[in-house]
């Protein structure tokens, strides 16, 4: 009966952060759009924030619970599974075009921001609010890098979306209704996870870096299946990579400054994971500058070894 109900508030709980992130990128967008911001700057910030906002929500809550093994493993299972799996799976679908300057600038970066957070992690075995400090620190030199490279790249990613034709104060009330939606689906998610890692005798970090991380990453998962359908999955790597920097930077450094987050070792063989998928994009992408079918099913494999090793 306790699994019955904690299952039916994981389904309630994605069902609210889903569709939560969605309203909330729309009505983002629509409001920056209306203020003049450039439409590169809101395609690789507003749009790949939004679809990591159920991480965001997720890992804050579980932090001011006490379940930091969920807080960390959603980042680390998310990560990995935003690269092996989704990007993975779409490069299956369809060859994905990469830009230079994601692979010059964006993956290395993702790299470098990944071995932080394994460096953070292994000081202390806890990620403190100096550790909050320097992710954040990161954070800012990323969004200063995305703004100069907006002012340099006449490029649009959204310019085959229809914009929001709403009035300002009705995509406030947008903004607002999702960010509820989205504190009361994280709220769910933690909730019945927990639940089930009590009855069935797994530990916080196997519940968040599997169930919760699958539920967390379904904004990217959809985003990356209709931009592969529409041709356009050159456009999804761009928000992987967004969405993976901003969970380390903003999620990560977020939670800890609120309260010190716990580092077990364990976790050490998943950040190494986060890196050696980053690393594996990378490589799988210079050459060719693009993602192609025999790339995605190895990122597969990757993820399945990766998956019987956390298992076991």
């Amino acid at each position: 009966m306790i699994i019955i109900k904690s299952l039916l508030l994981l389904v309630i709980g994605f069902v609210l952060l889903v569709k939560g992130a969605d309203w909330f990128v729309e009505g983002s967008a629509a409001i920056a759009r209306k203020l003049n911001i450039p439409e590169l700057v809101i395609g690789l910030t507003i749009v790949a924030m939004g679809t990591s906002l159920p991480e965001a929500a997720v890992s804050i809550t579980a932090s001011l619970n006490g379940n930091a093994g969920i807080a960390v493993g959603n980042v680390a299972g998310s990560n990995i599974m935003n690269i092996l799996i989704i990007l993975g799976i779409t490069s299956v679908i369809t060859t994905i075009k990469i830009q230079k300057s994601t692979i010059r600038m964006e993956i290395p970066f993702l790299v470098l921001v990944s071995a932080v957070f394994l460096g953070f992690g292994m000081t202390g075995n806890r990620l403190s609010g100096l550790e909050g400090v320097g992710f954040w620190a990161l954070f800012v030199v990323y969004l200063v890098y995305l703004y100069v490279m907006s002012q340099r790249n006449e490029s649009d990613p959204a310019e085959d979306e229809k914009p929001m034709n709403r009035p300002v104060w009705q995509c406030l009330i947008l903004l607002v209704i999702s960010a509820i939606m989205i504190i009361k689906g994280s709220d769910l998610i933690v909730s019945g996870a927990t639940d089930i890692a009590k009855v069935i005798g797994l530990s916080d970090r196997i519940i968040g870096l599997t169930i919760v991380a699958f539920g967390t990453s379904l904004p990217e998962l959809v985003t990356c299946i209709t931009a592969a359908r529409k041709n356009k999955a050159d456009l999804a790597i761009g928000n992987i990579v967004g969405s993976n920097i901003f969970n380390i930077l903003f999620v990560l450094g977020t939670a800890s400054l609120i309260t010190p987050i716990p580092f077990e070792s364990k976790f050490i063989v998943d950040a190494a994971f986060g890196i050696a998928a980053a690393v594996i994009l990378w490589l799988g992408s210079f050459r060719k500058r693009e993602l192609a079918r025999p790339a995605g099913i190895f990122m597969i494999c990757v993820y399945a070894c990766y998956f019987v090793k956390v298992m076991l």
